[in-house]
């Protein structure tokens, strides 16, 4: 008999360790088929109807996203009728070109801004770093076309001697396009380049989407109150005699006030976000665990 001996390392410690690797990994794809295989058994059947991708849709979702969109396109216009037939139209280099302001206010900061919001209960089975360039590309146009309209507008006070920043119309306005741009900025820079940690954008998405829903709502409140002071500038007292152009100013209000609605009611439904696709799933459970050390579990 020998003493002291030491064992032989035959590589079994190894293997093992690779095992468990590969038995974690596999538990994750299993977990992303069952996902795949019960999904639509767990939703509402009288609520939900199935996509070409096997995820389930909710049945008054796409009735609610062409309201929006009817309502949104209705909004424009309306918008340009009513600058069109009492305000003579737009253009840059003459006495209209103050309204270019309210028309690409009205396109970017309200109806596009809505559109980029909606995009994740739109679009639901596509890649979702597709979809978040879809979203963020929106927000582009948006911001673009509002700078164009700010900048109407401040050009258009300069060459008429008018003082510039002392409504409350235009402290808002100023500060809605701040807090858009800013908002913007840091959500590109969180989830697409150069991209935060996953532990970081999970903690910061929240923000994201309650800041969003914010800006939008602002976006609505502000444009009400240009409306208003634009009415008030050229009626005064007529206003209160139901011309035609405050009548017509009205309903845009209230489609403005309806489109705001009806898009922040989309959003407020969580059996209407867009679902985590399968792989998404495996690949944040398998980043996660690497790491941060955590046990897959569903998020």
């Amino acid at each position: 008999m020998r003493f002291g001996t030491p064992p032989q390392d035959d590589g079994s410690g190894l293997e093992c360790g690779k095992a468990r690797v590969h038995s974690l990994h596999s538990g994750v794809e299993e977990a992303a088929a069952a996902t795949r295989q019960s999904a639509p058994s767990e939703g509402r059947g009288w609520g939900l109807s199935m996509e070409p991708g096997g995820a389930s849709v909710p049945a008054a979702l796409p009735y609610y996203v062409a309201f929006s969109q009817l309502l949104g396109l209705t909004v424009v216009a309306v918008t340009g009728a009513w600058l069109g037939l009492y305000r003579g139209g737009i253009a840059w280099d003459s006495s209209l070109q103050f309204n270019v302001h309210p028309l690409c206010m009205v396109i970017g900061m309200i109806f596009l801004q809505g559109d980029a919001l909606l995009v994740y209960r739109v679009f639901r089975k596509e890649a979702k770093r597709t979809t978040k360039i879809l979203h963020g590309l929106l927000h582009v146009v948006a911001l673009i076309i509002a700078l164009v309209g700010l900048v109407a507008v401040f050009d258009y006070h300069r060459k008429k001697s008018y003082s510039d920043l002392y409504s409350l119309h235009s402290w808002c306005g100023i500060l809605v396009f701040v807090l858009y741009f800013v908002q913007w900025l840091v959500g590109f820079s969180f989830f697409l380049f150069p991209g935060a940690s996953f532990s970081l954008r999970s903690r910061y998405r929240p923000q994201h989407i309650f800041y969003g829903a914010t800006i939008f709502l602002l976006s609505v409140g502000t444009a009400l109150l240009g409306l208003k002071e634009a009415l008030l500038f050229k009626l005064g007292s007529k206003y209160s005699k139901f011309e035609p152009e405050g009548v017509l100013a009205n309903v845009l209000g209230l489609l403005l006030l309806c489109f705001g609605v009806v898009v922040l009611y989309i959003l407020a439904q969580a059996d209407w976000k867009r679902p985590s696709q399968a792989e998404e799933q495996a690949l944040s459970m398998d980043f996660k665990t690497l790491t941060e050390g955590d046990s897959p579990s569903p998020q």
